[in-house]
This record gives C-alpha cells, structure tokens and sequence, in this order.
C-alpha cells in the first residue's frame, strides 16, 4: 500500500508546476499523455475529413461489387441455359402466330360476323338483336363488340354457345344474362366479342398519333 502511495504521489507531483514550462521541459507521463492526446486528435481530424469519405466510397464499391457479382452469376446462367431459352423462344413465336392466324383480317369481318348470325340460326334461335358496336382500337388488334339477343330451348342455346366458342375465328361472349320464360324457352342476352390484326393503314396512323404524343409531351 506504501509503494502505491509514492506512486500515485510521484504521479502527481510530475502534474504541479507545469504552468510556464514549455511542453518539452514536462515531465515524462504529462508529454506521454500529452502525445498521446494529439494523437488521438490527429486521428479525428483524419477522420471526418479524409478517412470517413474513403470508407464510404469503399462500402460502395463493396456494394457495386456485390451486384456485378450477382448480374454475372444471374448471365452464366442464362448461358449455360441459352439454347433452351431459344427453344422457348421458338415455342412462343409459333404459339403467338397460331393466335394470330385465328385473328381476321378487317375484310374478313363481314363473314365471320355472318358465321356468327348462321350459328344461332342453325340452331333454331331467333334473334330479337344483332347489332354490331363501335370498333376499338387496342395496341396490337382491334375489338369489335356486337349486342344479341336470341330465344330458344336450353340445350339450343347451349349448343349456340359451343358453337361460338368452335368458330375458326376467336369469338367470346361476354355479360351472359339468361331470363327463362314461358314453355321452357330462354333469352340469352350477351355481347360477342370478336378480334382482327389491324391493317397497314392502321398502324401507321396509330404510330403517327404516338409519335404526335411524344412530341406533345416534350413542348
């Protein structure tokens, strides 16, 4: 406890006095302190206006790294699997030229409608409307929708509805409303939605009227 003591005094002694004395003449534990303080400030300074910007470009590039590292993985795989991707590819061009070839051309139109107007009278339904609407104009096709209205037995207008759905061309009904009436006879309240390509007239004014938009939008 003694040698303690004399320690901590000597310690304390080497602290008096230092007023007036150059830091150079202090004692040996007041400079070590002293050093390692401006260290200590050295190192701060560093920091905040060098090392923390360098940590920070490098967490980033740690970051890029990590998403080249995931891209390059992500594109070994599409290599390794690249001829089955041009399979598919393959396989969904034809199944996208099959549909199209189910899609009328805008001088096909009047048959099929009439293809549709024969199948319910081929099934002995009377039609009380058949009014074809207003053509909308999609991005890659154009709808037409067409009102009917037909009475006829249950199973007649069953089978209308399986023949419709069998037309060469694609044909969906829509807003089925079925009212059942006297002698078990139904009307079938629908709207027939049929489809075609749009023709070279139609997509140049569709690209013109995009193009005219864009420039719209950059004035």
């Amino acid at each position: 406890m003694a040698d303690l003591k004399n320690i901590g005094e000597n310690i304390s002694a080497q602290f008096r006095g230092l007023n007036g004395l150059h830091p150079g003449q202090w004692p040996l534990i007041p400079r070590a302190l002293c050093a390692v303080g401006a260290a200590l400030a050295v190192v701060a300074v560093g920091w905040f206006l060098y090392w923390s910007d360098q940590m920070d470009s490098i967490d980033r590039a740690v970051a890029e790294e990590t998403t080249l590292r995931e891209a390059y993985k992500m594109k070994v795989q599409q290599a390794v699997n690249l001829g089955a991707l041009r399979k598919q590819k393959e396989q969904v061009n034809q199944y996208v030229s099959t549909l199209e070839k189910q899609l009328p051309s805008k001088a096909e139109m009047d048959a099929l409608l009439s293809d549709i107007n024969q199948a319910g009278l081929g099934r002995g339904l009377q039609f009380q409307l058949f009014k074809p609407g207003q053509v909308v104009v999609r991005d890659y096709y154009a709808e037409l929708p067409i009102n009917i209205k037909v009475t006829g037995s249950y199973h007649d207008v069953g089978a209308f509805t399986s023949d419709i759905a069998n037309l060469p061309r694609i044909v969906t009904l829509n807003k089925l409303n079925l009212v059942a009436g006297k002698d078990n006879v139904l009307t079938l309240d629908a709207v027939a939605k049929t489809f075609r390509y749009l023709d070279d007239e139609e997509i140049a004014a569709q690209r013109k009227a995009e193009a005219d938009k864009k420039k719209g939008g950059r004035q």
